[in-house]
């Protein structure tokens, strides 16, 4: 997959070398709140997940998010990550997910941006018909950022999750290929996706 570039953000294949960032966010108990992850994951087990996700498809490996910053060697530093799963080449539809692991970054329309580059990815280059996600319904955060991207909400598992001994709704939203060309015309939507500088 190519790199994608944005107006702030770098979307890059995430290598070997990257496990050691990803760590302290996974471990996080602030970041992974909103996610499907319910215990500390430790750096060999981050490691067959590694393997597991390369032997996978190429369309479903997961992504590096990372911000401009002229004080890094690369001039980017990363901030969290995204990816495409549960690909159905069938039916042309993939589930979609993103974890912003650097707290300081949140609020700040990084995820939106994310969002915005992934799905023009998924529509204009992997031909897909439908993105979906799933959602906590408590994550308001998250439920606007998808919104602002143009996901619709579809519907709920009621009591879908159990978490800190209590169950919680979880929204389904999604995006068809045409919602996302009237939500974001062609020229503004591939605007997100440039020619390193």
């Amino acid at each position: 997959m190519p790199n994608l570039f944005g107006k702030r953000i770098r979307l890059r294949a995430a290598e070997r070398e990257d496990l050691p960032t990803f760590m302290p966010w996974l471990n996080d108990p602030e970041v992974t709140e909103n996610l499907l992850i319910f215990t500390p994951m430790s750096l060999y087990e981050e490691e067959r997940w590694y393997e597991k996700m390369m032997s996978g498809p190429i369309a479903e490996h997961v992504l590096v998010i990372e911000s401009k910053n002229p004080d890094t060697p690369t001039g980017y530093q990363p901030i969290g990550t995204c990816s495409f799963m549960s690909f159905q080449q069938r039916h042309l539809s993939a589930e979609i997910g993103i974890m912003i692991g650097e707290k300081s970054y949140w609020d700040q329309g990084y995820g939106t941006e994310t969002m915005q580059l992934l799905i023009d990815y998924g529509f204009g280059t992997l031909n897909l018909h439908r993105i979906w996600l799933q959602v906590y319904a408590k994550n308001k955060r998250g439920i606007r950022t998808y919104e602002k991207a143009g996901f619709q909400y579809e519907g709920k598992f009621r009591d879908g999750h159990y978490q800190h001994g209590r169950y919680y709704d979880v929204h389904l939203m999604s995006v068809l290929r045409d919602e996302w060309k009237e939500h974001f015309p062609t020229e503004t939507s591939l605007s997100f996706i440039e020619k390193e500088k």
